[in-house]
């Protein structure tokens, strides 16, 4: 299974409100085995259950969301493609999966 993790910030703590990376796209595509799903029943439940998206806020008034979605190979090769990388917040990504949260 193909797993992408998109970041956005919907919450600006700036001077001038504005987030410097808006205009580009942040993805991490993993390959998810059956194997680790097992493992993990937490995240299988939550991704059939449809639960996509996780949020962070910090208190300096900035806000990290995480979408999370199953895509195709196709899909995968593209955001791989235009992904800018993911600004450091990789952890929300293995929080998410680990413990079904993103501050863990």
């Amino acid at each position: 299974m193909l797993v992408s993790f998109q970041l956005t910030m919907p919450n600006v703590g700036s001077w001038n409100g504005k987030w410097t990376g808006a205009s580009k796209k942040y993805y991490v595509v993993q390959k998810i085995a059956p194997t680790w799903l097992k493992k993990q029943e937490h995240f299988k439940e939550l991704l059939e259950k449809g639960r996509d998206n996780w949020h962070h806020s910090w208190n300096d008034g900035w806000g990290a969301n995480v979408t999370v979605e199953i895509i195709d190979a196709s899909e995968a090769k593209k955001r791989r493609k235009e992904s800018a990388g993911f600004c450091g917040y990789e952890w929300m990504i293995d929080n998410i999966k680990y413990y079904g949260v993103t501050d863990k």
